[in-house]
């Protein structure tokens, strides 16, 4: 079996910013990296679930909208990842966020806290949420990191698996 690409990163020396996670068949994954993996608390479940609503909602409302096909938080809690059609890059990413992030910001309410439009209303933290994105936005503009330290992870059959 295959090593998934992103267990490749070296998760003790990743940095928060934004990577290219991968590029393939068309598709550019975007690794939004909040907080620093294994040394930082995770974001919290409700705020990351807050931060999802809004910056899908923002994403997908944006000038790139036709090109956003997917934007969803990673099952570690540390980051989002933003799935994009087209040629983006880690620039282009990095102000796209920045222009969400302070939109998040002025936002007094999470769009679909209902039971009718989400199956966790109760899971909502925007006050938390808004600290993450401050915190967020700030390091994306005065201490930006955007290249991944890779691991060789060696697969049982012997071989290197080091494509990230």
């Amino acid at each position: 079996m295959e090593v998934i690409q992103s267990f490749t990163i070296d998760h003790t020396r990743l940095k928060p910013g934004i990577y290219v996670s991968r590029k393939d068949k068309g598709f550019t994954t975007f690794d939004l990296r909040i907080t620093e993996p294994n040394k930082e608390p995770a974001v919290a479940p409700a705020a990351m679930h807050s931060i999802e609503h809004l910056m899908a909602t923002w994403f997908r409302n944006s000038k790139v909208k036709d090109d956003v096909v997917y934007v969803g938080p990673m099952g570690c809690l540390t980051g989002m990842y933003v799935v994009m059609t087209g040629d983006y890059s880690v620039q282009d990413m990095r102000d796209l966020t920045i222009e969400c992030l302070e939109w998040i910001l002025k936002q007094k309410e999470v769009p679909a806290t209902e039971p009718q439009t989400c199956g966790n209303y109760l899971l909502h933290d925007l006050p938390m949420c808004q600290w993450e994105c401050a915190r967020y936005k700030d390091r994306l503009e005065h201490d930006f990191h955007c290249e991944y330290k890779q691991l060789h992870v060696t697969l049982q059959d012997g071989m290197v698996f080091a494509d990230a």
